[in-house]
C-alpha cells in the first residue's frame, strides 16, 4: 500500500482533547466509549473490522479513519490509508503501518504521527515529533494489554497519554 494523505483542516479549538484507536478488528470495548466521552475528535489508525465500529464512534465524536491491511470490502475501500491533520498549527498524521510511509511524506512537517499495526503501545518523542502508537483496542494478542490513547493540545503544548483497558 502505499501512503495517498488526505488533508483536512479541523477547526481550531483549545484546548482540545483527542481520542486515539487501532486494532479494533470489529471489537469496540465498552470502556472504549466511557473512556471517549467529552473528546472533540477521535482518529481510528486501522484495522477497523467493520463499519459498525465507525457508526458507533461517531456516536461519541467526531472521527477519521485510515484503512489499515485487514479492512477488506467496499466500506473499507472508502477509507484513505493516510490522512494529515491541521488543528490550528499542529499537523497530525495518521497512518496504520508506520513502514507505509514514504519519502513524499515529509515528517519533519508534523507534529503528531498516530500508527497502529503493531498491537503494541507506544508514545515516544523524536527530532520534535510525537510518535503515538495507542496498541490495540481490540481482541487480545500474545501478551498485549487492549489499549487507547489521549492526545491533549493546550496552547499550543501536546501531551499523549495510553489508556490501558480491562480484558
Amino acid at each position: 500500500m502505499t501512503a495517498q494523505a488526505q488533508t483536512i483542516q479541523w477547526k481550531e479549538h483549545h484546548p482540545c482533547t483527542i481520542g486515539v484507536i487501532s486494532d479494533t478488528h470489529g471489537l469496540l470495548r465498552p470502556e472504549v466509549m466511557t473512556s471517549f466521552e467529552g473528546v472533540d475528535l477521535i482518529l481510528h489508525a486501522g484495522d477497523v473490522g467493520g463499519p459498525e465500529v465507525i457508526d458507533h464512534l461517531e456516536s461519541v465524536a467526531p472521527l477519521v479513519v485510515v484503512r489499515g491491511n485487514m479492512d477488506y470490502g467496499a466500506w473499507a475501500e472508502r477509507l484513505p490509508v493516510s490522512t494529515s491533520i491541521a488543528i490550528g498549527k499542529t499537523k497530525l498524521f495518521i497512518i496504520h503501518d508506520i513502514e507505509w510511509i514514504d519519502d513524499q511524506v515529509a515528517l519533519q512537517d508534523h507534529q503528531v504521527i498516530i500508527t497502529g499495526h503493531t498491537h503494541r503501545a507506544l508514545i515516544h518523542k523524536q527530532d520534535n515529533v510525537l510518535f503515538v502508537n495507542p496498541g490495540s483496542a481490540g481482541p487480545r494478542r500474545n501478551l498485549n494489554s487492549a489499549s487507547i490513547g489521549k492526545i491533549f493540545l493546550r496552547n499550543g503544548r501536546l501531551n499523549a497519554r495510553l489508556v490501558e483497558l480491562n480484558a
